[in-house]
């Protein structure tokens, strides 16, 4: 999808770039490290962290913020928490170490991730426009430059270990786990930057997947260009490493660089200030061939197009059928479901779910204020923004994606979790830009895996192009399966948005006791694939819930305008948990309460539980309710009022539900609860 604001082509570079203004541009990537988290959490979250941010400041950006997306099996479980507790301890340790905040993300537990977590990860950095690197090997001669941290033997086969099940025998792949250094990734970031500044730098590129082997194919390939590399060359932690090892290993924190010929010294100054390694290993040839030499030794000789993405390699039409389990999901009948009498009890029940409850066991343990450009510390939005300051803007960040909508419609499924991430982005009063995807599945030799694929991937492109906001890369994980089965297909959305000004931010918090409750879209009588149906009813099979990508288009239109004309004080997407949840995360902040009127016409489980798409609350100050509704009447869009904050009690139907206190001590501490008592974990973590 071509947009007119993107900067490169998607996968043209490490990772997508945007225009935002005065001459600066956003780039921005997500991608997965599943596989060596299911096996080693802590450094496989950690590497994941430590490989996104290098696909950023690679390009000659800086980081400024990072955000993830996490999935889990049943928390109850102890290799659950084992897992939880190792993927965030590696995640705030090596983000925290490295100096960029962790300013949002996601987690849902669902049974099919026990076995394989997804940990998908994502930075989003800011540059001046014209200045970036591209991962590019030119002009015959040039130097090639190995910089970063010596290589070792871990890692090796990573690659190759993450296009594979997780079985039984899995563990015995930790060597292809890779370890990292975040205090040596934050020099590696500031030379980097530096060295780029001195103008000598032709191309440059991390070494991620497959270390050296990928990194000079994919800058030869691009360059059109070839290179003689000295693997004898290469600094090593391990001795009489082999020339296999060396090209494979995935030992992190290193860099490839091509710079003009007779400007070395430059390079070589540089890092030897910041204490780095920096090795001259090779140079750039014109034959698109790639020369790998052991002292005098050649040890391998290949066409460096043949390795990279396109290369030749043949294009197959693979057959893929409906899965069966969609029959069960179309048979399903929300009227067999009894509307239950004790809502309120429904109610705590929901508030304290996993995918429900506050994550605040989790993100405390990571840094979200270094770098002092978070807003969201004590102004809570749908969406993180960060202040980009070169520019004076601002960015809104999210990552969505509700797995279990897209199990049960991968088309529509796919289309909501895009829809949700625009509408987190326009809640918080930013004008949606781009999206990165991180597409993860089961094994795509099963056809039903590969309908899935196939479909998602349709219903995410028909989402992009009606919200006008282009993919600029990503990344696809497949084999994600277990023996018994493959993980709910997951097509996670990471979407920047940008704010011209940031006193444009709205928050998604009440603000003061009298204030009118409006909700902006259609109710629907939809329990569908809802919380309350799955977790508290037991119902595995449903359709996805209701969803209309034309009232949802115009939905977020009005709300925008809403905020941009200031009249609402606050906005809150209705998602997981339906109204009720919506309405206590939106009291919680300020410890205000709120009373509601359910409309007759729908199910009361529906209405305050159902996930129906396309609606947002928001609050107006009573004053304004004239100003509000004049506005309204001008939109083709449907609204209704709910109710009104109150001091502090929640009230349904003229039935007293308590304290908000008593509720958000459920919501805040329901995770820590569950994990309470688990000694390993409690050391680990100090909370």
């Amino acid at each position: 999808m071509i947009g007119k604001k993107k900067l490169v082509k998607a996968g043209e570079e490490n990772a997508g770039l945007m225009d935002i203004g005065d001459g600066y541009g956003v780039v921005f990537k997500i991608e997965s490290h599943n596989h060596p988290s299911a096996i080693e959490p802590f450094q496989g979250a950690a590497t994941g962290v430590g490989g996104i941010n290098r696909d950023i400041f690679t390009m000659g950006a800086r980081p400024i913020a990072s955000l993830n997306s996490l999935r889990f099996g049943n928390l109850n479980d102890a290799k659950t928490q084992h897992l939880l507790a190792g993927v965030v301890h590696g995640i705030g340790h090596y983000g925290n170490c490295f100096g960029v905040p962790t300013v949002g993300g996601e987690i849902y537990f669902e049974d099919c991730y026990h076995t394989n977590p997804l940990v998908n990860a994502m930075s989003v950095g800011i540059l001046k426009n014209g200045e970036t690197i591209s991962a590019t090997a030119e002009g015959k001669g040039n130097p090639v430059f190995f910089v970063g941290s010596a290589t070792g033997k871990d890692g090796i086969g990573g690659a190759s270990f993450a296009s594979a099940e997780i079985t039984k025998n899995s563990k015995e792949d930790l060597p292809a786990v890779q370890v990292g250094d975040p205090f040596q990734e934050k020099k590696l970031l500031e030379a980097c930057l530096e060295v780029i500044q001195t103008g000598v730098v032709v191309g440059m590129q991390d070494m991620g997947a497959a270390g050296v082997i990928c990194s000079t194919a994919e800058m030869s390939a691009k360059g059109k260009a070839g290179m003689k590399i000295h693997l004898d060359k290469v600094p090593t932690r391990q001795k009489d490493m082999k020339a296999w090892e060396l090209l494979l290993s995935e030992s992190q924190e290193r860099m490839l660089l091509v710079v003009q010929k007779g400007k070395e010294e430059a390079v070589l100054k540089i890092f030897d200030k910041w204490d780095l390694p920096c090795s001259h290993i090779g140079e750039v040839t014109d034959d698109g061939m790639l020369n790998f030499y052991m002292g005098e030794s050649l040890e391998a000789i290949l066409p460096a197009e043949e390795l990279v993405l396109g290369g030749g390699a043949p294009q197959y039409e693979r057959m893929y059928t409906e899965p069966a389990y969609l029959k069960k999901i179309n048979e399903f009948k929300a009227d067999q479901v009894p509307v239950p009498h004790d809502l309120k009890r429904i109610a705590e029940q929901i508030i304290a779910l996993p995918n429900i409850a506050s994550k605040r066991w989790v993100f405390e343990q990571y840094d979200s204020m270094v770098g002092a450009n978070n807003t969201n510390t004590n102004a809570p939005a749908d969406a993180a923004v960060v202040i980009a300051k070169p520019t004076g803007k601002a960015l809104a960040l999210t990552t969505d994606c509700n797995s279990r909508y897209v199990y049960a419609d991968p088309y529509k499924g796919a289309m909501i979790a895009v829809a949700e991430a625009a509408r987190n982005i326009v809640c918080s009063g930013a004008e949606p830009l781009g999206v990165t995807n991180c597409l993860n599945f089961g094994n795509p030799y099963d056809p039903e895996v590969y309908y899935q694929f196939v479909h998602a991937i349709k219903g995410m492109g028909e989402a992009c192009t009606r919200f006008d906001t282009p993919v600029t890369g990503g990344n696809v994980s497949f084999y994600n399966q277990s023996p018994d089965g493959p993980v709910y297909p997951t097509p996670t959305i990471g979407m920047v948005g940008l704010m011209d000004n940031i006193e444009n931010k709205m928050t998604m918090d009440f603000k003061n006791a009298g204030d009118l409750i409006y909700l902006i879209g259609k109710n629907k009588n939809d329990i569908n694939s809802s919380e309350y149906l799955h977790k508290i009813i037991g119902e595995e099979f449903s359709p996805a819930p209701y969803f209309d990508i034309d009232e949802e288009i115009n939905m977020q239109q009005t709300v925008a305008s809403l905020i941009k004309n200031k009249h609402v004080l606050s906005a809150h997407d209705v998602s997981e948990g339906g109204i009720f949840i919506c309405l206590a995360e939106s009291a919680f902040n300020r410890y205000l309460g709120f009373q509601v009127i359910t409309d007759t016409s729908f199910r009361k489980d529906a209405f305050l539980f159902g996930e129906a798409q396309g609606r947002v609350v928001v609050t107006v100050a009573k004053e304004n309710e004239n100003e509000f509704l004049n506005f309204m009447s001008q939109q083709n869009t449907v609204f209704s009022k709910l109710g009104n904050v109150t001091g502090k009690e929640i009230i349904i139907d003229d039935n007293n539900w308590g304290d908000i206190s008593d509720w958000k001590n459920k919501y805040d501490n329901a995770i820590g609860r569950m994990l309470k008592g688990n000694e390993s974990i409690e050391a680990l973590t100090g909370l």
